[in-house]
């Protein structure tokens, strides 16, 4: 079975099939989301200590910070999606 990677920014990439959401951190439900995951260690931090932009939910419901802005990795994600697709 071949994997298809989604880059996630400098260096770091997730398995494509395995995203169920990408979102913007600003809102009080996701800054909850991330400190319930960060208690429960499901927290994967990708930032490489820069400002968080995004949060990918995977099925695994591990929570990934990236410092690539969500609506960034949202067209990556599409354009993997459209690529794959048979013509």
């Amino acid at each position: 079975m071949e994997q298809i990677l989604l880059n996630i920014g400098f260096g770091n990439a997730v398995a494509a099939e395995r995203v169920i959401a990408i979102v913007s951190p600003s809102s009080a439900p996701m800054k909850r989301l991330k400190d319930q995951a960060k208690e429960e260690k499901r927290l994967v931090d990708a930032t490489h200590g820069r400002r968080t932009r995004s949060i990918i939910i995977m099925d695994s419901n591990h929570i990934i910070l990236s410092s690539i802005q969500a609506e960034t990795i949202s067209q990556r994600f599409t354009s993997l999606k459209t690529a794959k697709e048979p013509r």
